[in-house]
């Protein structure tokens, strides 16, 4: 994997964050740059947004695209916290005519987990590993012995007549003002919803909320191992980095990226 920093964007709900990343390594050069997701997070905006970001973080090669979405082939099929007119659009041609660069776009989840799984929490685990990303919504990446299962969106699994991510993700903790305790019951009674599904030897937890984890971290239960993401918010551009980093020479971009 090389290491010249490559430029990654991680596009949420709520921020967009942008770093020179060194896929190699996983490390961060710089700061990182946040700027709210613009109202109704349209295509011409958030794309526009992008540009003017990468403009900011001058750099070559691939770029990294971390969005909340399932993505095939460089395009968006979701629109759960963002303008419906994603739908169908070819993000990664947009993005990619726009800045004159090879752009690699995948889910925001699958790449927080490919971030977590190289270098981080997952990195030599075998076993059935699901990251979550606790944020706008909440993300989900499933790794079996280290292969990724692509665009899961498991945050939309109804739990007790409620989409998960509607009951236990930060964005509710903080839109409801609930305490630490009655979050974690929340987002433990999720856990359980995905374990009796799917058995997972280890969760790994991610998002923003992370920088919190002594305060809610020690209250999560589950059957599984929980252990916090060791890339916390940055895995995100972290993973797009190294998709970017993964793209064959000239290729134009990928989108349902796997591991």
């Amino acid at each position: 994997m090389q290491e010249t920093p490559i430029l990654a964007f991680d596009v949420g709900g709520s921020f967009v964050k942008a770093g020179l990343v060194n896929p190699a390594s996983g490390a961060v050069g710089g700061a990182v740059l946040r700027r709210p997701t613009p109202a109704g997070a349209t295509p011409v905006d958030v794309i526009d947004l992008l540009a003017s970001m990468a403009g900011e973080l001058p750099s070559d090669g691939p770029v990294g695209v971390a969005f909340p979405a399932v993505t095939r082939h460089g395009r968006a099929w979701t629109a759960a916290n963002i303008d419906t007119r994603w739908i169908g659009t070819d993000a990664q041609g947009l993005l990619g005519a726009r800045i004159g660069r090879p752009v690699a776009f995948l889910n925001d989840a699958d790449a927080a987990g490919l971030a977590e799984m190289t270098l981080g929490a997952g990195s030599g685990r075998s076993g059935t590993v699901m990251v979550l990303t606790l944020g706008t919504g909440i993300g989900t990446a499933i790794f079996v012995d280290g292969r990724l299962l692509p665009n899961t969106e498991l945050g939309h699994l109804e739990v007790r007549g409620m989409e998960a991510e509607h009951r236990a993700s930060a964005k509710v903790k903080t839109d409801l003002g609930l305490g630490w305790d009655e979050w974690a019951a929340a987002v433990n009674e999720v856990l359980a919803a995905y374990h009796r599904l799917l058995w997972p030897d280890v969760f790994v937890i991610g998002g923003g909320v992370t920088e919190n984890w002594e305060m809610f971290g020690p209250l999560l239960e589950s059957r599984a191992e929980i252990v916090p993401a060791h890339f916390r918010n940055e895995a995100g551009i972290i993973g797009a980095a190294m998709a970017a980093a993964a793209l064959p020479p000239r290729d134009g971009g990928v989108g349902d990226q796997a591991a």
